[in-house]
């Protein structure tokens, strides 16, 4: 309403019958959207009111879009523009199509890998897993229109930065802030960068306490497996692509710090993300492609499964931040409570470990591996020798230390041998 004083008096407007085509017209170049203005008249006095129906779409103001933060008025740009932009319309960045790659581009043997893991955990039917990939991809939610979303791309195209800028993972070893002594950079489709950076951070970065039980050697890194699983899980499904950043691990001699530049939802604290909550994923198509290969739960029981995994391991829980800039898990290394244990460093020579290939765990000591496991890696080798011995882990449920001796022992016995290069070679198991 124009024409009425602070306390809500008539007092009237001048040049009102002018206004009521000015405004109009005003309104529309400014803003691009048509308003009604209608003429009152209150106590002798001239009125304008200005009637604006709710628009589903953002409007921008000279090109421009601003919000609310408080008593104050921010422009909203860059990758917030972005979200903004796609929330309005009902749509999320990892949806958004795009435009000239179809399922032929994508790679067969991730896709391969993925067929086999949501067997595993039996989230999709046999039926579904059988049918071409363009089918799969349907059922996944993973195509809009003529094209495939942006999610598909991340998830199973072998060179996803292409075209998503910084979808990888950096590794840092730190003595100090300033002091950088060796990095590493996992690429690829974003399922095969978790098992990936876990390998290289356990064979390269991490320390592990050294325990045994008879003759069995026990090896217990300072951070748990299981935890460093969620983080990293949580990191690569969460992370906001649209910043065009790669996820950041810092180790140091007394901490692991994992920075993903992802959002919480709006009026979330780190309170609430700690607490009992509902699920909201920053990337949904994402999250539904590693919820059906088994890796996440579909309930956000992600950072309590990461604390539960801390404290069943006896070592200090990790410390969440959320920034503006995103989001920090910081792992502080103490002792674990093992008994008759010796540490050691699992750091490698500044040129990195052979990650994929056999030849470290071979080369190491031979240890009493209990016959269970060995079995378990042969059968499963037998008809899906192309996993590695990550993926082989999660598919038996047993950790990636404990495959990895198994698989050693049987090479040792001649029971099984890796053919051909670390990428793109296979196990063969041998009579």
């Amino acid at each position: 309403m124009i024409g009425r004083n602070d306390k809500g008096v008539a007092v009237g407007v001048k040049g009102a019958k002018k206004l009521l085509e000015d405004i109009p017209n005003k309104v529309r170049d400014v803003l691009g959207i048509m308003v009604d203005v209608n003429l009152l008249e209150e106590a002798g006095k001239e009125l304008l009111e200005i009637r604006v129906e709710p628009y589903p779409s953002p409007i921008s103001y000279k090109g421009e879009y601003h919000y609310r933060s408080g008593s104050t008025k921010q422009e909203l740009k860059g990758a917030a523009l972005s979200r903004f932009l796609l929330k309005k319309q009902g749509l999320h960045w990892d949806g958004v199509p795009v435009p000239y790659v179809g399922a032929g581009d994508l790679d067969p043997r991730i896709l391969a890998d993925f067929r086999k893991l949501a067997l595993h955990s039996r989230r999709l039917s046999t039926e579904i897993l059988n049918e071409p990939d363009p089918a799969l991809l349907d059922k996944l939610h993973l195509v809009e229109g003529e094209y495939l979303k942006r999610a598909a791309v991340l998830l199973f195209h072998p060179d996803p930065e292409h075209f998503v800028t910084g979808a990888y993972i950096k590794i840092g070893f730190f003595e100090n802030n300033v002091d950088l002594r060796f990095q590493d950079e996992v690429h690829g489709g974003l399922l095969s960068q978790v098992s990936r950076t876990i390998e290289i951070l356990q064979a390269k970065y991490l320390k592990a306490w050294i325990s045994y039980e008879g003759l069995q050697r026990i090896e217990t890194y300072l951070v748990p497996e299981p935890a460093l699983r969620e983080a990293i899980l949580n990191a690569v499904v969460h992370k906001d692509y649209a910043s065009a950043v790669p996820i950041q691990i810092s180790v140091y001699p007394d901490k692991l710090m994992i920075w993903n530049p992802g959002q919480l939802p709006p009026e979330w604290t780190v309170a609430r993300l700690l607490d009992k909550h509902s699920s909201l994923p920053f990337n949904p198509d994402v999250a539904n492609a590693f919820f059906r290969a088994g890796q996440i739960e579909s309930w956000r029981r992600g950072i309590e499964r990461m604390l539960d995994a801390c404290q069943a391991a006896r070592m200090p829980a990790p410390e969440l931040q959320a920034e503006h800039s995103g989001l920090w898990v910081n792992f502080a290394f103490a002792a674990p409570q093992v008994a008759g244990s010796e540490k050691r460093s699992e750091k490698g020579s500044e040129k990195g470990s052979e990650i994929g290939s056999v030849a470290t765990p071979i080369e190491e000591a031979p240890v009493k591996t209990p016959v269970k496991t060995p079995e378990q890696v042969l059968a499963t080798l037998a008809t899906n020798r192309d996993l590695t011995l990550a993926e082989l882990a999660s598919f038996i449920g047993k950790s990636t230390s404990a495959v990895e001796r198994a698989a050693a022992k049987l090479v040792r016995e001649g029971r099984l041998r890796f053919v051909g290069p670390r990428k793109g070679g296979h196990w063969e198991v041998l009579k």
